[in-house]
């Protein structure tokens, strides 16, 4: 219906005038259906709706509110640019009174003739939602209003709107009862929509990057017209963002079926907050919001443990465990966004933000535990792993942190004392839920971990800071609490990457060794790359085999993968620090660390080319004949060093070396020669050839009958020895001999063997030295040499004092009752048994062999039990493979620890107090005597300088000799088999002389 003004004029005085409602709605119709395009009639129009907020409510006032909201929202999409604000007022008085009237109708219980009213208040609310939602779009039409009555109208309806979604949101599951909740959730998605999309509006219609500068402006020459927009502006987004969060999280505690009130209000705070180029966040408490979505994790989180621990019947399905994991990585998704914004915003609640993902990584170690959850833990992983991890990067990574904060999070993470026991007891998280200090523990360890894992998205200050606390993750690792479950939990590990993510199940050791190798391919080229190669260099000597076969791993898996300059590099190093090591008196001591530096350099070795393996053996050798190089030398050999991996010139001229030194030895071994020389250097090359029979092909004719002798030699001098630490290098020298000739089938057919065996009875069984306990150390080398003679051509008939020395010494080995040699001596047995020509095995094995006791009380002994044991020893049954862990090999793990513990203790106790004096520098004889209390000190004196230099150029000379010897054997000459037959024997003589004198002169 078209109309002047005169007829609008005429309606509204008709309204004002009118005391029924019934006539006032029909004036409103009327008044709706006016055709109305001039700006001063639309103005008039305004003025003339107005809200009836009666207090009670009955079916008449509902409906002419109801009109009153008809009509201005069918005028509201005409030009209201200069009357906007009546019909804001109007919306703001409308939320008012809806929002009394709806929580008043919500706690009446009667349900009689009130059904009605209620019915049509329920649709009155959502007209008013529609119309709000209307209001919002009309805003978005105009510039930003910079007029005092107007920006104060539009911030008040902000804040009155928002209210009323927020209470709408918190009474949804009441208003259901009345009005479809899907309805509901639908117009307020829509009304939330319109009012970000406003605050965009708003936010693009100002100039940002001069705000800085109006701020700083003087009074007079400020835009206030600008600068009162901009306030404008962030008091209505600041409101819009606070009220969208609060929406959030109260959507969050209703129930999963508002998950798009959910979404829209959180993905609507991460927008708002990347509006106004950062400006605007200045005005928000963005820490809070973090918290709240925080708080949204640890409830979540909490609620399904407690309802997955509490009663453990069923396996937890897929689907039901993405039910509750979806939400969690929803928060943690916004979390991120929001901490990627405003770091130093994040920093003030790390806190927090530590002890939730803490507590998270500790509740996939609890899932990981439980057979029935291990499903749950297979989606946390998937789900939560990579973005909880994510949020701790945000705030590490920025720039806006600075480094010493950084340093902070990390010692609180991964310090000694740190937030461990916060983390338990702390309400807020789940800690109730999950067991155990010792879960905790382990919680950290894979937290660490992940670190490492994903150390690709980390900055160079984190990569620097987590090598840092690489000394923090191996103590953790030996704690009684941890290495059991490092060697015995399995756990979902994510692989891949983009699409082909997938969750595979490895053991937690596996995946340990995994994440370090990440991390070192990451930081190869980094500065944190001297950080770690300096933390594997100390770490070759760490006391705790599972920190050592992990750097070990570590070492191995760099040879393999790295560049040759590198492993060069490294394998320069290894010699350097296998030389600030070397000395004679720790070369036989198995635990040295000379020998710990040669076993790692040896096992390492295995994983290189042979260029590295040369190299190495090349730079230990390059001072041939100077005592450090035969100590060294001997060490790697002693350690298993790769021989058959050297380039075959060198392995050949190797050999020779090997043969020759040995050969040499044997024939000049006497009493003088062994006090001549250094304790831990005599017997050298027997050691040498005894280490390299399993990696060089050592020539039958190599090794003859001299060696037999030679064992004897040993027998008679032990015999016969009483100084102390002559006896044990006789009894080294005699486990080695028993080895090498184990290992010469040929030597088992000489008359000899016959006097060496008798020569064996005797000094284990029947001779003086059976009461010597220091024998027993032998023994196991001696079962290698009893294996042995089953190449030996044995006639039992004769019973001769040969055979019935072997029957002794099998009835001592097979009478041993410690575990090991049980073992030892029953494969030497079984060995013996299946190659033997003897036929009456019965009488080697004693009435008292140790597998004839019965297991019970261990008392009786019976021939047939024996050979039931040997039988079942002999068809090599294999003990049951189980990955899984009884709760008694769990606690065997655990008493171990605190053993291995205790030890440790110790041994770091010893090297802090000897470390005391070992490194003390003392200047002058006078001081060193006073630290020794007051006796000589044991100082070499300086010799003459023309002593020196004879030694310098007798050494020259011996190199010389040397490499000419070695040039004519590589190159296969004619001319070296021209030297006389006696030479190289002459010559090693002369060599071994010179070094002697060499040590006597104070050289190397």
């Amino acid at each position: 219906m078209e109309g002047g003004s005169s007829e609008l004029q005429s309606i509204q005085d008709a309204i004002r005038s009118s005391d029924v409602v019934e006539n006032r709605i029909e004036l409103l119709k009327k008044l709706g259906d006016l055709k109305i395009t001039k700006k001063s009639e639309l103005a008039s129009l305004a003025d003339s709706i107005f809200w009836e907020e009666y207090t009670c409510l009955d079916l008449s006032q509902c409906m002419l509110n109801s009109a009153i909201l008809q009509v201005a929202a069918k005028h509201l999409e005409s030009d209201t640019s200069n009357c906007l604000a009546h019909f804001l007022v109007l919306g703001t008085k409308a939320s008012i009174w809806c929002g009394k009237h709806l929580k008043m109708t919500l706690m009446s219980t009667e349900e009689s003739q009130e059904e009605e009213h209620e019915n049509l208040f329920f649709q009155l609310f959502l007209d008013l939602l529609s119309f709000l939602r209307a209001c919002f779009s009309a805003l978005a039409r105009y510039p930003v209003s910079v007029e005092k009555m107007t920006v104060d109208v539009v911030e008040t309806f902000f804040d009155e709107e928002l209210n009323l979604i927020k209470d709408s949101i918190s009474e949804i599951k009441r208003i259901q009862s009345f009005v479809s909740e899907e309805v509901v959730v639908k117009v307020t998605q829509e009304v939330i929509d319109s009012v970000i999309r406003l605050c965009g509006a708003y936010a693009r219609a100002l100039n940002w990057e001069s705000w800085e500068e109006k701020l700083e402006r003087d009074k007079t020459d400020m835009d206030f017209e600008g600068a009162n927009s901009m306030n404008h502006v962030i008091n209505v987004t600041k409101c819009t963002i606070e009220k969208l969060c609060e929406m959030g999280f109260i959507a969050a505690n209703n129930g999963g079926s508002l998950v798009p009130i959910i979404n829209m209000s959180w993905k609507g705070v991460v927008t708002l907050l990347q509006l106004g180029d950062g400006v605007l966040a200045t005005k928000v408490n963005v820490a809070a919001l973090i918290s709240n979505l925080i708080s949204l994790v640890n409830e979540s989180i909490r609620h399904a443990a407690e309802a997955w621990f509490s009663s453990l019947k069923e396996n937890i399905s897929v689907s039901e465990a993405r039910k509750a994991f979806l939400p969690v990585k929803f928060y943690l998704v916004n979390a991120v966004k929001i901490s990627s914004l405003y770091p130093y915003q994040a920093y003030l609640v790390q806190s927090e933000i530590t002890k939730c993902i803490l507590m998270m990584s500790t509740l996939k170690i609890s899932l990981s535990n439980e057979k029935l959850l291990k499903t749950a833990s297979d989606v946390f992983t998937e789900l939560l792993e990579k973005t909880s991890l994510d949020l701790l990067i945000a705030l590490l990574n920025s720039v806006q942190v600075k480094r010493e904060l950084k340093v902070e999070i990390l010692d609180y993470l991964f310090g000694e004392g740190s937030c461990t026991n916060s983390v338990a007891g702390d309400p807020t998280t789940c800690g109730e839920a999950l067991p155990g200090e010792r879960t905790f523990l382990i919680g950290r360890v894979s937290l660490f971990l992940n670190f490492l894992r994903f150390s690709l998205d980390l900055d160079d200050d984190v990569k620097l800071g987590i090598a840092g606390k690489l000394g923090w993750f191996f103590d953790m690792l030996v704690n009684e609490e941890v290495y059991s479950s490092i060697l015995l939990l399995q756990v979902p590990v994510l692989y891949g990457s983009g699409k082909t993510v997938e969750v595979v199940r490895q053991p937690l050791f596996s995946s340990l060794l995994n994440a370090l190798q990440i991390y070192m391919l990451v930081v190869s080229s980094g500065p944190a790359w001297r950080e770690l190669e300096s933390f594997l260099l100390e770490n070759l000597f760490h006391p705790h085999f599972l920190c050592w076969e992990i750097v070990m791993e570590l070492w191995c898996f760099m040879v393999r993968h790295a560049e040759s300059g590198m492993v060069s590099g490294i394998a320069g190093k290894l010699c350097s620090l296998m030389k600030l090591v070397a000395s004679t008196e720790s070369v036989l001591v198995a635990d040295s660390a000379l020998r710990k530096v040669a076993r790692s350099i040896s096992i390492i070795l295995t994983f290189g080319a042979q260029s590295m393996v040369d190299q190495v053996y090349m730079a230990i050798v390059r001072d041939e004949g100077t005592q450090l190089s035969s100590v060294m030398r001997l060490a790697l050999f002693m350690e298993g060093f790769p021989l058959n991996l050297l380039s075959d010139k060198m392995k050949r001229i190797v050999t020779q070396r090997i043969i020759t030194d040995y050969c040499l030895f044997i024939e000049n071994f006497d009493e003088k020669s062994m006090k001549s020389l250094d304790c831990g250097l005599f017997g050298a090359p027997v050691f040498a050839l005894s280490a390299s029979l399993q990696s060089l092909q050592i020539s039958t004719s190599d090794i003859n009958v001299k060696t037999l002798k030679f064992l004897v030699a040993i027998i008679h001098n032990y015999r016969v020895c009483e100084d102390q630490l002559m006896k044990d290098q006789y009894r080294k020298l005699l486990s080695e001999t028993l080895v090498i000739i184990s290992n010469m089938k040929h030597l088992y057919a000489s008359l000899e063997m016959e006097k060496v065996i008798c020569e064996l009875e005797n000094l284990f069984i029947s001779g003086p030295a059976v009461s010597d306990t220091q024998l027993y150390e032998c023994k196991p080398d001696l079962a290698l040499f009893m294996a042995g003679l089953a190449h030996m051509d044995i006639k039992e008939a004769d019973e001769s004092s040969k055979i019935s020395a072997l029957w002794d010494l099998y009835h001592m080995l097979l009478g041993e009752r410690h575990w090991a040699f049980i073992h030892l001596a029953i494969t030497a047995f079984g060995y013996f048994s299946a190659r033997t020509n003897c036929n009456k095995l019965w009488r080697f094995v004693p009435q008292n062999a140790a597998l004839s006791y019965d297991l019970t009380s261990g008392k009786e002994a019976n021939l047939e039990r024996f050979m039931s044991e040997f039988k079942v020893f002999l068809e090599k049954e294999t003990a049951l493979l189980t990955i899984t862990a009884s709760s008694d090999q769990l606690g065997l793990l655990v008493r171990e620890g605190l053993k291995l513990k205790e030890m440790f203790q110790k041994i770091s106790n010893v090297v802090v107090e000897t470390a005391e004096c070992d490194y003390m520098e003392i200047d002058g004889e006078k001081q060193a005597m006073e630290m020794n209390g007051g006796k000589q000190s044991n100082r070499k004196r300086k010799f003459p300088d023309g002593i020196e230099k004879g030694m310098e150029l007798l050494q020259s000379g011996m190199k010389v000799i040397v490499d000419s010897i070695s040039q004519l054997q590589q190159n296969d000459q004619p001319s070296s088999n021209e030297l006389p037959d006696n030479f190289l024997t002459t010559f090693s003589r002369l060599e071994a002389e010179i070094s002697q004198l060499v040590g006597l002169a104070g050289g190397d």
